[in-house]
């Protein structure tokens, strides 16, 4: 079996274009481990040979592979004209069969050498499929499926040609810390952030015994899901049940969540420097909640000592869900188990805290994150 691979944005980077494809081809060999597969890179293509029984698994590692725009399953022929046109009736009579009714050829000639050019082979091939199966129509503007040619080292056919992620290869961006939550949003959050290269680890802030432990299993089920996308993901998993006491005991109760969330950047930053992390990423979305807004995250950021990224920013609810259900943590985080930002949640909360009195609150505390217990879960 032979798939044939189209790198995607990496193809931009010029001069850097090297070190892009090196990170694509070393994640690629990651998701493929096991299947003995073989892959070569050459002329702006990846190409994959494995044996048909581990196709599934292969094609599973190019769904959760970014940097490339998509894949197909690929024929091969010799370079000769009587062979090309033979493989491009074969593809065809094959997806006439899974119920197309229309197509139309599209080829490149790297190799000009190939007797024919692009418009004659097209001509050549369509006419070919006519003959064997007249049933099959021809519509150039708007086919049910466009069957490739490309002619290289060797003549490649394909048809239904599969969407991938897009964006850069995992790691080419650096390495990042998410805060994971047992919510909707920081799941994407991290999604978005590996699809612009960023290698992620992640973070979750548990409050035993006051959550569940089976609040603390979503976000491992999260993080294994996210996993799939980030290779060697890490997930780290914070108790903060002291944390939250001394916030109830010490601070002002509307204050309670955004003191919480000055101490988990805080935490963050700390875990995000330890692990050579040079970011940290959060599910926020402006004014979406009431530590959300642009003062709340004002005083929340003022504990981070890294950059914080919030690739949802802009983004609003229905638009962050749609996009859950994609990659399939909706289902997760929607378990009914509480996190740790749920419980002691204020009836009341600040909406436009100054930076000045939450330092002031904050201060107050006098945490000691020393004494935090820091597991690192399998995943």
């Amino acid at each position: 079996m032979t798939f044939l691979l189209k790198p995607g944005e990496l193809s931009l980077k010029k001069g850097n274009k090297a070190i892009f494809q090196r990170i694509l081809l070393r994640n690629l060999t990651a998701l493929l481990a096991g299947t003995s597969a073989q892959i070569q890179s050459r002329d702006g293509r990846i190409y994959v040979n494995c044996a048909d029984e581990a196709a599934e698994q292969a094609e599973s590692a190019f769904s959760h592979l970014s940097g490339i725009t998509g894949w197909a399953r690929a024929r091969t022929a010799e370079k000769t004209e009587n062979a090309v046109i033979a493989a491009c009736v074969e593809e065809a009579r094959l997806c006439f069969e899974e119920g197309a009714k229309s197509f139309k050829f599209e080829s490149r000639r790297t190799d000009k050498s190939f007797p024919l050019t692009s418009y004659k082979l097209n001509c050549a091939a369509g006419e070919a499929v006519l003959n064997a199966l007249p049933n099959f129509k021809v519509n150039v503007k708007n086919p049910d499926v466009k069957i490739c040619v490309e002619i290289r080292e060797r003549a490649f056919i394909y048809g239904k040609e599969k969407p991938a992620l897009r964006g850069l290869p995992v790691g080419s961006a650096g390495r990042g810390l998410l805060l994971l939550s047992g919510g909707i949003d920081s799941p994407v959050a991290g999604f978005l952030m590996l699809l612009r290269g960023l290698r992620l680890n992640a973070i979750y802030f548990h409050a035993y015994p006051y959550t569940s432990n089976e609040a603390k299993q979503k976000a491992v089920m999260l993080a294994a899901l996210l996993r799939r996308y980030s290779i060697n993901l890490k997930l780290f998993v914070a108790n903060f049940a002291s944390v939250q006491q001394r916030i109830k005991e010490r601070a002002p109760e509307a204050w309670a969540t955004i003191l919480l969330r000055m101490a988990m950047m805080e935490m963050a930053s700390m875990v995000a420097r330890r692990e050579k992390c040079a970011c940290l990423v959060t599910g926020e979305s402006l004014s979406q909640v009431a530590s959300q807004t642009v003062e709340n995250i004002a005083s929340t950021q003022s504990r981070a000592t890294l950059p914080v990224l919030r690739p949802l920013i802009g983004m609003d609810k229905e638009s962050i869900i749609k996009k859950a259900v994609k990659i399939g943590s909706y289902p997760i985080s929607i378990l009914p188990y509480t996190d740790c930002c749920s419980i002691f949640s204020p009836e009341h909360p600040v909406l436009h805290s100054r930076t000045d009195e939450a330092a002031r609150l904050y201060s107050a505390l006098e945490l000691d994150f020393s004494k935090i217990e820091l597991e690192t879960p399998a995943i």
